[in-house]
């Protein structure tokens, strides 16, 4: 038997002005082909760096996760601080040789570059490395003290693993973690992103910019002389949560319920900041839609195969055609969303029809995180859960 899944899929329309907000490696903004037509493009990459940061935002310095090669910079640092302070009271040297052996297990080797640095990058809690010293059970400056051999049959002892392998925060469980030597380290992640793309073709512009040398009196000409592409664009963008993963990698229904809200939040939210100082394109979304399926996830970027053309404004007849995707994907294939919640600026009965009547974006969280709720509590959502949300 199948255990009970339930899909929280985010759907956004965005518009950003002129802007260049994540390029490829010729500084150009990033593009894809689709439907015949070249459209603007931001990577999942991008936009998930963006949403983890804006998460991050409401989360204690000491409680946030990091993706870092400096793990053992870290560890150091926690073994070298006072015992009052949750450290272990040893000298660097002592650190960074029971860092080393602790990390160990974990098969994290050093960089062929740098000796500060493991090889490759490993995304973790901070929490969790306090957990690492708490195995010591005051035992630092003895297990320091040992031979090479006996440190490392001590430290073998020891559930070095085990320590970053549970106790997950909400960041790592949201996003997961790969880590190929090891893959009992591995995190499935519970959100898949997929990449931004414009729902009608777009065409890369050119800035010609100078930047003048104020301290320079004796000609007029410019200190500095450059171009920087852009584009403008409509995006769509989608991404799925799955809840189910989420109460696996995290255990609390609680903090799964409150971690489901707070990603709808922050990426909807979230803005990559490439070349934020020249463009400024922090906008907001003219549409967000919730799906809630108990099946399968739905991408709808299909909507946007034949280019919007823009004969109405192309943020307005995206959010037509997006509500026309979900009634033909819903009636064609019989998986209507068991829930639709949304949020919205555009006008017209069609669109009421399809997602609802637009709820202030504090009330589509709140509402999302009581449908959450109830699921986690009874495997379920029932009629009764569907209309306290529709109250609100």
């Amino acid at each position: 038997m199948s255990r009970p899944t339930l899909f929280v899929e985010v759907h956004i329309l965005q518009s950003l002005p002129p802007s260049n907000v994540n390029r490829d490696d010729s500084g150009t903004p990033k593009q894809a082909v689709y439907g015949g037509a070249r459209r603007a493009r931001v990577s999942s990459q991008a936009w998930k760096r963006a949403t983890r940061t804006e998460y991050a935002k409401d989360t204690p310095e000491a409680d946030r996760a990091t993706r870092t090669k400096r793990i053992a910079a870290l560890l150091v640092h926690r073994l070298a601080r006072p015992t009052d302070q949750d450290g272990a009271g040893l000298n660097t040297e002592q650190a960074e040789r029971l860092a080393a052996a602790l990390l160990e297990p974990l098969g994290i080797t050093k960089s062929a570059k740098k000796d500060d640095q493991s090889a490759y990058l490993l995304f973790f809690g901070k929490t969790q490395l306090d957990s690492l010293v708490r195995l010591l059970d005051g035992r630092a400056a003895e297990l320091a003290a040992l031979p090479d051999d006996d440190l490392k049959a001590e430290v073998k002892k020891l559930s070095v693993v085990k320590s970053l392998s549970t106790g997950h925060p909400a960041e790592v469980a949201l996003f997961g973690r790969m880590v190929a030597d090891l893959p009992a380290l591995n995190v499935d992640a519970s959100v898949q992103v997929a990449h931004a793309l414009s729902t009608h073709a777009v065409r890369t512009e050119f800035d010609y910019y100078t930047a003048v040398d104020d301290e320079n009196t004796d000609d007029h000409g410019a200190g500095m002389i450059g171009t920087v592409e852009f584009n403008s664009s409509t995006l769509y963008r989608y991404a799925v949560l799955g809840v189910h993963q989420l109460r696996d990698n995290l255990t609390d229904a609680e903090e799964t319920r409150s971690a489901a809200v707070r990603f709808v939040d922050a990426f909807t939210r979230s803005m990559p900041t490439g070349h934020q100082n020249a463009f400024a394109h922090r906008t907001l979304p003219h549409l967000v839609l919730l799906t809630l399926r108990t099946d399968q996830p739905v991408n709808l970027v299909s909507a946007y195969e034949e280019p919007v053309t823009g004969a109405t404004g192309l943020a307005s007849e995206s959010v037509v055609r997006l509500a026309d995707e979900l009634r033909a994907v819903g009636e064609t294939w019989g998986n209507a969303p068991l829930r639709t919640l949304a949020t919205y600026t555009a006008e017209g009965d069609k669109v009421t029809e399809v997602f609802g009547s637009s709820l202030p974006f504090p009330a589509l969280l709140d509402s999302v995180g009581e449908l959450v709720g109830q699921w986690l509590a009874d495997g379920g959502i029932t009629p009764a859960a569907t209309a306290e949300a529709d109250a609100r």
